[in-house]
C-alpha cells in the first residue's frame, strides 16, 4: 500500500500550527512535502507480504545433512509505533534448511519489507523467524536483532548508549547446544544476551534493555 503523500502532508502543516509553529513560515514550507517522502520510505512495507521476497529456492545437497545457515550483520531501521520516532540496528539471521535453500541476497530483503512499517522490535524479530520457517519448512530458525530505540535515546530515558537485544528462534534452533554454536559466530554482546536466554514455551525468549 502506497503512503498518500498528499494525507501526510496535509497532516504535517496541521502538526506544525498544533506545536505553535507557523506552517507557512519560509524555513518550514517544504517540510510537509520533505516528511511525505521520507514516510513513503518508512513505511513502504506497509502491506506487502514479505513471503514473496524470499523469491526461486534450491534444493539442498543431494545426500547432506543439512547445517545452519548465518547471515550476520545486516542492518535495518524501522519507526517505533509507540512515538512514531526511529529504532534501527543489526539482525543476524539463521535457518537450518529442510528441502529448500534461498538465495543469501534475499534474507536482508525479507528484514526490510517487515522493518518497513510501524513496529515493535520484538514482533520484527517474530515476524522474520515466522517468514522464513513457513515459506522455507525449515528445521529450524534464530534471530537476534539488536537496536537502538528514539524512543529510549532522545526522550524520556535519554539513554544515549542504551541497545535493546531481542531473540527469536524456532525448530531446532530453540535448542540451548544448537543456539549456543550460533552465538558463537554471531559473537559481541546480542550473542551474549541470547545464548543467556533459555528456550520458552512461547515464540519469544526475554529480551535486554541496557540502561
Amino acid at each position: 500500500m502506497a503512503v498518500d503523500r498528499r494525507r501526510v502532508e496535509a497532516a504535517v502543516r496541521e502538526l506544525i500550527a498544533a506545536i505553535g509553529e507557523d506552517p507557512s513560515r519560509e524555513e518550514l514550507e517544504s517540510t510537509p512535502r520533505r516528511v511525505a517522502e521520507s514516510y513513503s520510505e518508512f513505511f513502504s512495507g506497509v502491506g506487502r507480504d514479505a513471503r514473496l521476497e524470499l523469491g526461486e529456492t534450491y534444493p539442498v545437497v543431494a545426500g547432506s545433512e543439512p547445517e545452519p545457515v548465518l547471515l550476520r550483520d545486516i542492518t535495518f531501521r524501522s519507526v517505533c509505533e509507540h512515538h512514531l520516532l526511529p529504532f534501527r540496528g543489526t539482525a543476524h539471521v539463521a535457518y537450518v534448511p529442510g528441502q529448500r535453500l534461498v538465495g543469501l541476497g534475499r534474507i536482508p530483503a525479507v528484514v526490510d519489507v517487515l522493518a518497513n512499517r510501524p513496529q515493535l522490535q520484538e514482533r520484527l524479530g517474530e515476524q522474520i523467524a515466522a517468514t522464513l520457517d513457513e515459506a522455507l519448512d525449515a528445521r529450524g530458525v534464530l534471530v537476534v536483532l539488536e537496536a537502538s530505540h528514539g524512543c529510549v535515546t532522545l526522550r524520556g530515558p535519554q539513554q544515549a548508549a542504551s541497545t535493546t537485544v531481542t531473540v527469536a528462534s524456532r525448530g531446532t534452533l530453540r535448542e540451548p547446544a544448537a543456539r549456543a554454536e550460533l552465538m558463537g559466530l554471531i559473537g559481541g554482546r546480542a550473542a551474549a544476551a541470547a545464548t543467556a536466554a533459555a528456550p520458552t514455551t512461547t515464540n519469544t525468549t526475554p529480551h535486554e534493555v541496557a540502561l
